[in-house]
């Protein structure tokens, strides 16, 4: 986990990466949140505020008395919001960073190709 990140954060985007990568799916369970506070070494609430999060933004689902679990749109709902951040937040400062070091378009295509291939081998 990453340290400058809220636990809670942690917690979510935890949750959120075993969607992205398949390893939950929809209808699945998650860890309770008396789970996540024994891994982790963190207050129950601390826990629950993080899958609470999730719940919020229709990721994950309560069935009462049984725990949480993976709502169908999920994956469609994470994917968005990643996007979203990737073309906000990430991409502008990766651009930014590329001019100050006079990368010109044509060596960043090639660089980015060259890793998304290198990636997916």
């Amino acid at each position: 986990m990453i340290k400058d990140i809220p636990i809670y954060l942690q917690i979510s985007r935890y949750i959120e990466n075993e969607i992205l990568q398949g390893h939950l799916k929809a209808e699945d369970q998650v860890p309770s949140m008396n789970d996540f506070s024994r891994i982790m070494q963190v207050n129950p609430a601390t826990a629950g505020k993080g899958l609470n999060a999730l719940v919020d933004q229709g990721i994950l689902f309560k069935k009462r008395g049984l725990g949480m679990f993976v709502s169908e749109e999920a994956l469609a709902i994470i994917r968005q919001e990643r996007k979203k951040r990737f073309m906000h937040t990430l991409l502008p400062e990766f651009i930014l960073e590329a001019q100050q070091l006079d990368i010109s378009m044509t060596e960043l295509e090639q660089m980015i190709k060259e890793e998304y291939h290198a990636k997916n081998d």
